[in-house]
């Protein structure tokens, strides 16, 4: 603020002097207000509207197989818990997965919504589709119209239906991980490359290059600058985890093999 009362005092006095000085400086300080506040308000609308379609595509997703589930309805309930939702929040995001679970429900006209207020930023967008990944795995099982879904909402916005596999090539592991349960080197392999987005047959250097660019783009302070709740964060450090957990994989398995 004091930049701009100084930026703004010095357009004033080169006007008016002493007396222009004083009013650029409030001039200055106020557009600044202004702007903050114009800032806030647009970074309130992103997260409350992607809490709001994270929900009701999730109700749509569930409601796939023609069921929602005591378990999708229990993750459903534990991410309010995970994502910090306060009372409105949560009251917001019954609202919205009871809406997607309408027959009536348009799918394809929540997504456009979604992808305005996200000014379709890659990294809000992956992360919303993580969201419903983990959503409709809950049960332990991915029915064959929920998985059509999810391409369909990849596709919707505006992602490779790749990303689908990368996401549950994540999710695989962090169950592995949590369940101490081992798996072939050969099943860490070919799930870390899913997980970057890229073929086995990439040189090093361009994997370095991927690996650094996933990196900058979910990280979750550029993320949370962008409008990402502040809620989520946790799910966006997961997923650097995720990404960092296969370019080691990755870089252990070729150093051994070399």
């Amino acid at each position: 603020m004091l930049f701009a009362m100084i930026i703004g005092g010095l357009i004033g006095y080169a006007f008016g002097r002493f007396p222009g000085f004083l009013v650029g400086a409030a001039l200055g300080a106020f557009l600044l207000n202004r702007a903050k506040s114009r800032l806030l308000g647009k970074l309130q609308n992103i997260q409350s509207g992607f809490i709001e379609s994270v929900f009701a595509v999730m109700g749509a997703l569930c409601k796939a197989d023609g069921v929602v589930s005591d378990d999708e309805i229990q993750v459903a309930e534990a991410m309010f818990v995970r994502f910090r939702l306060n009372e409105a929040q949560r009251e917001t995001a019954k609202a919205a997965f009871s809406r997607g679970k309408n027959p009536g429900f348009d799918l394809d006209a929540e997504l456009d919504h979604f992808l305005r207020i996200s000014g379709r930023q890659p990294a809000f967008l992956q992360m919303f589709l993580q969201v419903q990944v983990s959503a409709v795995a809950a049960d332990g099982v991915v029915h064959p119209a929920e998985h059509e879904m999810l391409v369909r909402i990849a596709r919707g916005l505006g992602l490779p239906e790749s990303q689908v596999d990368q996401l549950e090539a994540m999710l695989r592991g962090t169950r592995a991980g949590q369940a101490g349960s081992q798996r072939s080197t050969a099943q860490q392999n070919d799930d870390a490359y899913k997980v970057l987005g890229v073929p086995p047959s990439i040189s090093d250097a361009e994997l370095k290059k991927v690996y650094r660019k996933l990196m900058s783009e979910n990280h979750p302070d550029k993320l949370a600058g962008r409008g990402l709740p502040e809620s989520m964060r946790e799910m966006a450090e997961e997923r650097t985890q995720e990404i960092t957990h296969a370019y080691d994989v990755i870089k252990e398995s070729r150093k051994t093999s070399a």
